[in-house]
């Protein structure tokens, strides 16, 4: 079944965390350690069985490109398989896409020449594994026209602006943006199955009522899964089939660890990588039949040196080092370091989470912050201990998250 589904991801537009996305989108903003935020999805269709694959990009997107490249040219075109980027190709308008409905209308050629049976449509910006496969025969045994992948919205998961009412055989019934987000509730997603005919007729309905001056072009949402709620899912109720799909229930090959996040600010996003260090941690990297593939440089091993003045051993706790790390004579407790971090003597990092080439210099102490990447912190230098001297040199979050931009000196 997945054989006869087309893919679309939306990994288009900046998003959130704004410090992390200055340049880069938010699909390609690192996350736990040694990931970009697109290979949770990227995995999700690999391990799904899902080998035809196209990724709207358009802001920023050259870090994207760059990873998709290193990182994931390995479906087989003899085979009819690919990953493949299409920034706006402008056949019809000199526009960007302007909204996910406009990505997909700006690219209805590809839908045409594609013979697919169905359109699996992501928004590229989530973490969260998912068996899509599954996904797909629930599609196909309700004969849907859409299913929507839902989630069960309560006091310990990520708030929902939009909100689903289901009847019999989960069917769905209402939705409502209210955008109150609190008490229990089920959400969409960010994931739409959707027959391909009906996506086209759909798309041209949008046009044709454009041109009659009905609806106005769209713009971009909070995110591509919010604005596909609103300007597909809800015209389609009552005029064609549309059911939800529970997410993480016990259908499909994935530990049910239920977890899901928008990583919708600096704090969310801090948040998920802290929890990675639980010691059940909610998100399960450690699925030996679902691996999160990503480009991997070819550093040597992570280590901990003595320190060359203190002689003391470098010491780290509860945390997570990528290849080519080294810590010498400093202590690095609850944090997640990405490549080739290098943490001198007497440094003491807490909390934190520093990008790729990251340099802290001897007796420098780091607190609750994150450091983009070819940050280049003076020996002696602190972080995240003085808020007043934080906010005037650094953006800080709503929780007091200190974000240092990518390769300052500090």
């Amino acid at each position: 079944m997945p054989a006869r589904t087309l893919t679309l991801i939306f990994a288009t537009e900046r998003g959130t965390p704004e410090p992390l996305t200055v340049h880069r989108c938010k699909a390609a903003v690192p996350f736990g350690g040694k990931y970009r935020v697109i290979d949770f999805t990227l995995a999700n269709c690999l391990h799904s069985g899902l080998r035809q694959v196209l990724i709207l990009s358009q802001y920023k997107s050259h870090s994207l490109h760059k990873h998709l490249r290193d990182g994931w040219s390995l479906f087989s075109a003899e085979l009819g398989e690919f990953i493949t980027a299409v920034p706006p190709q402008m056949r019809d308008s000199d526009g960007w896409y302007t909204s996910a409905l406009d990505g997909l209308r700006q690219n209805r050629y590809l839908l045409n020449r594609s013979g697919a049976e169905d359109v699996l449509l992501l928004d590229g910006g989530l973490v969260y594994r998912m068996d899509y496969a599954e996904l797909i025969a629930f599609h196909r045994e309700q004969r849907a026209g859409l299913t929507c992948a839902a989630r069960m919205v309560g006091a310990n998961t990520p708030p929902a602006g939009t909100e689903l009412t289901l009847g019999s055989d989960d069917a769905v019934d209402e939705i409502s943006f209210s955008g109150q987000g609190d008490g229990d509730a089920i959400a969409p997603m960010g994931v739409y199955l959707i027959r391909r005919d009906l996506l086209l007729a759909e798309l041209d309905r949008l046009v044709d009522r454009a041109e009659q001056g009905l609806q106005k072009p769209g713009t971009w949402a909070a995110s591509a899964g919010e604005e596909l709620a609103y300007s597909l899912l809800a015209p389609l109720l009552g005029r064609h089939p549309v059911h939800a799909y529970h997410f993480g229930g016990e259908r499909g090959r994935v530990t049910p660890d239920r977890y899901w996040s928008d990583l919708a600010s600096t704090d969310a996003y801090f948040r998920g990588n802290m929890a990675l260090l639980e010691a059940q941690a909610p998100l399960d990297l450690y699925q030996p039949d679902w691996n999160i593939l990503t480009h991997q440089g070819q550093y040597p091993p992570a280590r901990t040196v003595p320190g060359p003045t203190s002689g003391n051993e470098g010491v780290f706790v509860n945390s997570m080092l990528a290849a080519g790390t080294v810590i010498r004579g400093g202590g690095v407790s609850h944090s997640v370091l990405f490549p080739r971090v290098e943490v001198e003597d007497g440094a003491i990092v807490d909390e934190a989470i520093l990008f790729d080439r990251v340099h802290v210099g001897a007796g420098a102490h780091l607190r609750r912050c994150i450091l983009d990447k070819e940050v280049v912190v003076t020996p002696g230098a602190r972080i995240g201990f003085d808020p007043v001297a934080d906010a005037e040199r650094f953006e800080v979050s709503e929780n007091g998250i200190v974000v240092v931009g990518r390769a300052q000196v500090v």
